[in-house]
């Protein structure tokens, strides 16, 4: 019932961009399956209506059809890759950006007992499940204002703080609810990968990231790899190829300067680390980039 109205709306609010009247909402249509392609997850709820996604993070796979959602906690680097798209029935999917502070404001308008406890160890960053339809429901409420500009001011910000209840008393909620805690698991480790992504071209020492998120360096190693699917090194060197790969795409001719201003000072190094993720050596990516036109696959939702 709810995909069928939504897969409509879906369908005839895509834009090429993916952006929509409504802040923070995405509407993805994607008419072929590409190869995997790198890119960040952002703090997301994606929704897919038609068709079917493959995420890759790390060594962690997650994969979603018609009527599931996928939630990101945190801005991770991730593969993606549409799995079912074609011309004649396009992937469908919808996006809602997640914003921690919305989060946390719920959290503390909720009564006691109205969310189920949350534990103190990070859950996992990103996680798949079966939508309900009352989050179905919400989301299609939030699309029709689409065709409704004279209550889209009032009522969208409404609807989007129902999604988030949703999604906070859903099978999901415990990382939904660790978003909007500023103690929790999952915040500490946010401070890590904020600070890895801010200065990704440095080399840092596991204790002192350990001890700038506020936790033991055990402690820390554990829930990092919880969230993130890396060690703090292997989450730091896909950064630094992601970010060289953005850069190569105006820079072609400049391999070890791109390298060196992601942090490799050795040019074999980084030539031989770049093959091993995009499966080409740098020169010949670059090229490959200059001559395609993707669509961002590896964006939520």
């Amino acid at each position: 019932m709810y995909l069928e109205e939504l897969r409509t709306l879906l369908d005839r609010h895509a834009r090429p961009d993916w952006t929509t009247a409504i802040d923070g909402v995405l509407i993805s249509k994607v008419d072929r399956s590409d190869p995997p392609a790198p890119s960040t997850s952002g703090t997301v709820l994606a929704v897919i209506a038609q068709g079917a996604k493959r995420l890759a993070l790390g060594e962690r796979v997650y994969e979603y059809g018609p009527g599931q959602y996928l939630v990101a906690s945190v801005d991770l680097p991730v593969t993606g890759q549409f799995t079912q798209a074609e011309p004649e029935r396009p992937a469908l999917g919808f996006g809602l950006t997640l914003e921690p502070s919305a989060v946390a404001e719920l959290l503390l308008d909720a009564g006691p007992g109205d969310t189920p406890h949350v534990g103190g160890g990070a859950p996992s960053g990103i996680a798949v499940s079966d939508a309900p339809a009352a989050l179905l429901d919400a989301v299609v409420r939030l699309l029709r204002l689409l065709d409704e500009p004279r209550d889209r001011a009032v009522l969208a910000p409404l609807v989007k703080r129902e999604i988030l209840w949703r999604l906070v008393t859903s099978e999901q909620g415990a990382t939904v609810r660790q978003l909007g805690l500023a103690d929790s698991g999952l915040s500490h480790i946010s401070r890590a990968v904020r600070w890895i992504r801010e200065h990704y071209a440095q080399p840092f020492r596991v204790e002192d990231i350990a001890r700038l998120s506020g936790m033991s360096v055990s402690a820390f190693y554990r829930n990092f790899q919880a969230v993130t699917a890396m060690s703090p090194i292997q989450f730091q060197k896909q950064i630094r190829l992601q970010e060289a790969r953005l850069l190569l795409a105006t820079h072609p001719g400049d391999v070890t300067g791109v390298g060196q201003r992601v942090g490799y000072d050795n040019p074999s190094q980084f030539s031989r680390e770049y093959r091993r993720q995009f499966g080409a050596p740098p020169s010949q990516d670059a090229a490959r980039l200059r001559h395609t036109v993707r669509t961002p696959a590896g964006v939520l939702p």
